[in-house]
């Protein structure tokens, strides 16, 4: 099997039940997620072998996320143990024309004081194949900056494939920070994933008039900031999810990629939503698994926009679906109707 690594930060997840309020909760439900790690769930169920790097507490809820991880496949060897706290994260779900929202209580987490010296990197990335990386580690800490630098020297030392989903997150640095450190990442990355706003924010580009709260995409505007994306870091291929936010309940859902020639626009599902984070995740991991099978980008993508569209219907962090399963919607079966 292929080896796969990513690398980032596991959190703890307590969402409230049933979309109620953070003031109405009387109790959490408990999950496990993150960025890196749901692409490296994904992954494992579709049969690669993919280890997660991190570093998590040595008492019970570093455990515990560790054994999240174990029973859907991903391999915890490179995992550093060590540090006081597993970050938090605080979900409320919304629905209709409520968003939902997100508090983060990660300050001074066991990776965001994580050193480069903790990780053997040539172990690490020893008959490696990808490597995948989001914007929110080097975001989290300058400890995790410089962690996600030494990984990125060690992958393409070893001719390790390199994606990223930039994942801007405003809620832990400004554009100016993310511009100034994303920049000097992207000498090693052959694959760019991202949306509107992180293209915006990390770069600069921004996809002309596109309002994605009113559904109005313009695609050329998309096309351009590609073009010149593609021209200043030299990406193999550049990629972007494109979700119509009708309500917080309503998504439409596609994609579109650019390889330096040729764009590709995915088909688009309207998605009901039970739980849309880590959709782009899902989406990340299905991409990568197209494209390192050997299929051709624009079936990597479809591959990609059907596993993140079943994501959007699964409750938690993690997708929980089959190559099969992902293959069926991608052949036009979203009747939903029951299997036996």
């Amino acid at each position: 099997m292929k080896k796969v690594v990513t690398m980032g930060e596991i959190m703890l997840r307590l969402s409230t039940p049933d979309y109620s309020r953070f003031v109405q909760a009387e109790s959490f439900d408990v999950v496990y997620g993150g960025g890196e790690s749901n692409v490296a769930v994904s992954l494992a169920n579709y049969g690669f072998d993919a280890y997660f790097v991190s570093k998590v507490p040595a008492h019970e809820i570093g455990q515990s996320a560790i054994n999240h991880l174990r029973r859907y496949g991903v391999k915890t060897d490179y995992v550093a143990r060590g540090g006081d706290r597993l970050g938090i994260y605080f979900l409320e779900t919304g629905a209709s024309m409520r968003p939902s929202k997100v508090i983060y209580d990660r300050a001074e987490s066991s990776i965001a004081q994580a050193q480069v010296e903790e990780f053997d990197f040539d172990e690490i990335f020893k008959d490696a194949e990808w490597f995948h990386f989001s914007g929110i580690t080097p975001a989290i800490s300058k400890a995790g900056a410089a962690l996600t630098e030494a990984a990125l020297i060690a992958a393409k030392k070893h001719g390790v494939t390199v994606s990223v989903d930039l994942n801007y997150r405003k809620k832990l640095w400004t554009p100016k920070e993310a511009k100034e450190t994303m920049t000097k990442l992207m000498k090693y990355v052959d694959v760019c994933i991202g949306n509107e706003e992180d293209a915006e924010k990390a770069f600069g580009f921004k996809p002309g008039d596109t309002d994605v709260t009113s559904g109005d995409l313009k695609l050329d505007g998309y096309k351009d900031i590609f073009k010149r994306m593609k021209e200043e870091f030299d990406f193999k291929y550049v990629v972007t999810s494109l979700r119509e936010s009708y309500s917080a309940s309503d998504n439409g859902w596609s994609a579109l990629i650019y390889d330096g020639n040729d764009f590709y626009q995915s088909k688009k599902y309207d998605v009901r939503i039970v739980d849309r984070v880590g959709g782009g995740d899902s989406f990340a991991a299905g991409l990568i698994y197209g494209l390192l099978s050997g299929k051709a980008y624009d079936e990597s993508l479809e591959f990609a926009v059907a596993a993140s569209a079943l994501k959007h219907t699964i409750f938690g962090d993690f997708n929980h679906v089959s190559v099969a399963e992902v293959e069926t919607l991608m052949n036009g079966d979203a009747s939903g109707r029951v299997q036996r």
